[in-house]
């Protein structure tokens, strides 16, 4: 082919290539800046953009000057190579030698690529390691800072890695040029190198021993403090006497390598020193920190674990604890002995009157049936928050209503993108009421949204959520729908500050190479004033906004005092490079939550708050991307009211603590009192059944206040051991409670409580002949209910018809220490066991005939209902014999409590002989 032709090919091709790859992505460049500037993070933008091409431009230099320019100076001014033949295989042998010199110059392109792209993707360690905090917090072995190991480590350990494998892969590439050149021989020849390059090799060689070196001495040292050798995550007995002095021994070994190889060099022995100077490296290398710690820590240190172990034991324990914030835990003992009575339920109101009796998924299938009202709205979650809601102090659940684009019915570029662009409202009901039906009573519902309690929606659409994540454009020359309304819709118009203006045929034609959509540019109705909504949801547009942080995985809407929606979003800073600290599941070893992320469901406005500025890392970030955080103290108070305790990070700290309680060396070792969090008791889809969010007054506190809460049960074990909490209301924010049981006592466990449910005959009976052909009973999760220094544990139970999906509360069953009773409400149910109700008949045939017999039980024990009040025993003989009864009864009770079967079965006979004899009177 003529070279004219093959150059107008190679052109069109490159031109080709260009429109393919090129603008696309100078389309997506600009509508990327465009997007951050309407939300007025530009410096992420820039500060990301700058540094990334910065330093892949030069990476790329840097590895291709180091790697090609060792390459050029292997090669010299020389051009001839001794002749390489390869044989083909036909008789004709082909010199291969300057084919081999070629492949270098693509090699050094391709390893200055792949640096550049690995060094481009390094610049927020970078940026870290260069605006790093100060912790004020040492480690235990070196005493340093432990910003070090969060911010500069890491970019020291990039730094040196780079720079070995550069000089490695030199060092190959030098070698095989000079062995082509024959300026080096290998066995079986004579060892031996020109003297050019044995000052070349021997200098890569001295540079990449310093290195291994230098790496040994900082980096290596310093992993020892993520080690794993002994009974925990931390530098042990053995990592420190044994590994960390081989550690030294090697690094030194690798200098005196180096020296040597100066040596050999000098004495024009490079082949002989270089050798025997990786060999005794190695060999050092292979003892000093593999096989004499792993023969120490077999041989000396395991067989008196405890005793070596204890000081790094409790390194680990405290770095554990403050790496995840439960050094700031406070503890508090409970009796464990409170025999709760009416008046306490009474003087806790407030925690009684907002019990979760609705279950979010149940209520979330609820909703979707009662309030979705068009098939093109969805519910997408349920949310638990806290409002005062006319005066009252209520816990309530919150679900947006948003649109679902997927089900329209007819889905065109006008529907999905000009008409339909935003969701519609809420629906809140109180946590704890029902219908006369069994349905959840609703505080705020229908379209548009209608309150019949003080809190009122004055901006209810929807245009960023949970769902929302296709692009719409707002201010076109098509109107929005806004709600349906009889056989009409209602139609409004967009006036929020969101969006980015795309009027101009530019904007337009850059938008339709973003979102591949000719009819964009082609659209008459876009035009104008008309802006483009993207990134809408908000979890997306949270992660887009700050890269940088980590989200909790349940983002919750709240109603401000004006009457607006605001999503509000849990932002951590987590870091797997805390020293001595337990590592979760994924690898961190340190989280905060640090910022708090608030979003505009209306106009998309992204403010982010930092509510720990204590935090190093997030005062780091703050350094690198200046103004883009506010303090909290700027938050408006209507917001501040209803941020949360991070359910994620919650999670993470009380299974850490279910062992981390313990801060004694020996009783960590030994495990003796750890805890655990009680699992689901049935098929539940709920990994975390009994940790919830409660409205309650906690023991020795004067007001009710916002909590999550999980309860503790021993290892291995049913019984309760402990509870804990996270604060969230005021300036109790954040605080962490642990309330222990004593030891000793015995405080039944969310598992006892519901296997006394299900032994009890007359809950059971009544269940079964509920869950018949035709409907499906639903047990809910037990709730376990802390009431002063004592418990009670609610489960409602759910009616719901076969292949429908409106479950109905129909019974609530409340059990305190061995009582359970099941009433048609909490409030039923709560009388029956404190109340007046509490003076129940057992659920047997003796009960029966005492009721029968006119005799008055005193309070039964599991399987108790509420019943009124017998008359009183009549006199004369047969009233004395009724008194006798009664007097049997209670002390077979008291037995029962008291675990004396014997005394028990004794007092049982008695009663019937009493009342065998009250029935011969009778007669």
């Amino acid at each position: 082919m003529p070279r004219g032709i093959r150059r107008i090919l190679l052109s069109l091709v490159a031109v080709l290539f260009l429109a393919m790859v090129g603008v696309p992505w100078l389309a997506s460049f600009f509508t990327d800046w465009l997007w951050f500037k309407e939300i007025g993070f530009q410096t992420v933008f820039a500060t990301s953009l700058v540094w990334r091409i910065a330093l892949f431009f030069v990476g790329a230099a840097f590895a291709f000057a180091y790697f090609y320019g060792n390459v050029r100076l292997a090669r010299g001014a020389g051009k001839t190579f001794p002749v390489l033949y390869i044989n083909r295989g036909d008789g004709i042998n082909v010199d291969v030698s300057r084919g081999i010199t070629k492949l270098f110059l693509p090699a050094a392109v391709l390893l200055s690529f792949v640096t550049a792209i690995s060094l481009a993707a390094s610049w927020m360690t970078l940026l870290k390691g260069f605006n790093g905090v100060p912790l004020g917090s040492t480690d235990p072995v070196f005493g340093r800072d432990i910003s070090f190991y969060l911010f500069r480590l890491p970019v020291i350990s990039g730094v040196l890695d780079t720079l070995i494998t550069l000089t490695f892969l030199s060092l190959v590439a030098v070698a095989v040029m000079y062995w082509l050149r024959s300026e080096i021989t290998l066995p079986p020849r004579r060892a031996s190198a020109a003297p050019r390059a044995s000052r070349h090799i021997g200098a890569l060689l001295v540079f990449w021993f310093v290195l291994l070196g230098v790496r040994h001495w900082i980096v290596g040292t310093s992993n020892l403090l993520y080690s794993t050798t002994g009974p925990l995550v931390g530098a042990s007995y053995t990592d420190v006497h044994v590994a960390l002095p081989g550690l030294y021994v090697t690094a030194v070994a690798a200098f005196l390598a180096a020296a040597w190889i100066l040596f050999g060099v000098v004495r024009d022995k490079l082949v002989w020193s270089a050798v025997s100077a990786l060999v005794v490296y190695v060999l050092v290398s292979v003892f000093a920190r593999g096989l004499v710690p792993a023969a120490f820590q077999k041989l000396v240190v395991s067989p008196n674990e405890l005793a070596r172990e204890t000081p790094y034991l409790r390194y680990h324990i405290d770095a554990t604890r403050r790496a995840w914030g439960l050094d700031k835990v406070v503890g508090r003992d409970l009796s464990g002995e409170v025999q709760l009575k009416m008046s306490d339920i009474q003087a806790n109101g407030a925690t009684v009157d907002n019990v979760r009796l609705w279950e979010r998924d149940l209520l979330m299938q609820t909703f979707k049936q009662l309030q979705e009202i068009r098939t093109y709205y969805d519910f997408v979650s349920v949310d638990d928050d806290r409002y005062t809601i006319d005066g009252r102090y209520r816990q309530v659940h919150l679900s947006a209503r948003e649109l679902n684009p997927q089900s329209l019915p007819t889905r065109t570029f006008i529907n999905e993108r000009l008409t339909f662009t935003h969701g519609m409202g809420v629906t809140m009901a109180p946590v704890n009421q029902v219908t006369s039906e069994g349905l959840p009573v609703l505080f705020i519902k229908d379209l548009p949204p209608v309150s019949t309690i003080s809190v009122k929606l004055a901006r209810p659409q929807i245009y960023y959520g949970e769902l929302a994540s296709d692009y719409v454009f707002v201010g076109t020359r098509q109107q929005e729908f806004d709600y349906p309304a009889g056989d009409t819709n209602i139609y409004s118009t967009y006036k929020g500050r969101g969006g980015v203006p795309i009027g101009s045929f530019l904007r337009k034609l850059l938008y339709a190479f973003q979102f591949g959509s000719l009819k964009i540019l082609l659209s008459d109705d876009i035009r104008d004033s008309a802006k483009v909504l993207y990134r809408r949801n908000i979890v997306e547009r949270a992660t887009t906004a700050l890269p940088f942080l980590d989200f909790d995985g349940d983002p919750y809407l709240m109603v401000t005092d004006a009457g607006e929606l605001k999503w509000i979003l849990d932002a951590y800073t987590v870091s797997d490079a805390y020293p001595y600290a337990q590592r979760a599941s994924n690898g961190t070893s340190y989280m905060r939550n640090s910022v708090k992320v608030v979003i505009d469901a209306y106009d998309g406005t992204l403010d982010a708050y930092i509510a720990d500025p204590t935090d190093p890392v997030v005062q780091t970030y703050a350094k690198i991307f200046g103004g883009i955080f506010k303090p909290i103290s700027a938050m408006p108070a209507d917001v501040r009211r209803h941020v949360r305790y991070p359910g994620d990070l919650f999670r993470l700290q009380t299974a850490l603590h279910a062992t981390y309680h313990m801060t004694q060396p020996d009783a960590f070792y030994h495990r003796e009192d750890q805890w655990q969090i009680p699992g689901a008791l049935d098929k539940s889809s709920n990994e975390n059944p009994f940790q919830r969010h409660i409205v309650m007054r906690l023991p020795g506190e004067k007001n009710p206040e916002f909590i999550f809460m999980t309860p503790f049960t021993p290892r291995g074990k049913d019984n309760l051991a402990a509870w804990m909490v996270a604060r969230m209301d005021g300036d109790n924010y954040g605080k962490l409670l642990v309330y222990s049981f004593p030891k000793q006592s015995l405080v039944y466990g969310p598992r006892q409580i519901a296997n006394r449910i299900n032994q009890d005959t007359e809950i059971s009976r009544q269940l079964t002949l509920w869950d018949q052909r035709g409907s499906e009973v639903i047990r809910g999760e037990l709730l376990v209910i802390p009431i002063e220094e004592s418990l009670i544990y609610v489960q409602p139970i759910y009616l719901r018809a076969q292949g429908g999906n409106i479950p109905e509360l129909k019974r609530v069953v409340v059990a305190h220490e061995n009582r359970v009773v099941m009433g048609e409400t909490l409030e039923e149910g709560l009388n029956a066991l404190f109340g007046a109700g509490a003076a129940a008949q057992q659920r047997t045939n003796t009960q029966d005939s005492l009721s029968t017999l006119g005799v008055a039980p005193s309070v039964v024990g599991a399987g108790a209902t509420a019943q009124p009040a017998a008359p009183p025993p009549p006199s004369g003989a047969v009233g004395d014999l009724a008194r006798q009864a009664q007097a049997h009864y209670d002390r077979a009770i008291a037995a029962q409590r008291a675990g004396n079967w014997a005394e028990y079965g004794r007092e049982l006979e008695q009663l019937g002989a009493a009342l065998r004899a009250l029935q011969a009177g009778k007669q």
